[in-house]
């Protein structure tokens, strides 16, 4: 048991980054058809604001 080295751990950035993608899209719209296009703008800009932000951080 003292011989097994653990390997390196895998890499899922790409698939985090493309499930938050398509969350993203069915949340988007779902506020679409409740709220209409203007409250998915206004959602959309907040976090473009939220995301530069935390760039400038």
């Amino acid at each position: 048991m003292r011989d097994h080295r653990m390997g390196r751990a895998p890499d899922f950035t790409n698939a985090a980054l493309f499930m938050g993608f398509v969350n993203l899209i069915w949340v988007f719209g779902v506020i679409w058809a409740v709220y209409g296009m203007g409250a998915v703008l206004a959602l959309a800009y907040g976090l473009h604001l939220a995301i530069a932000r935390l760039g400038r951080r």
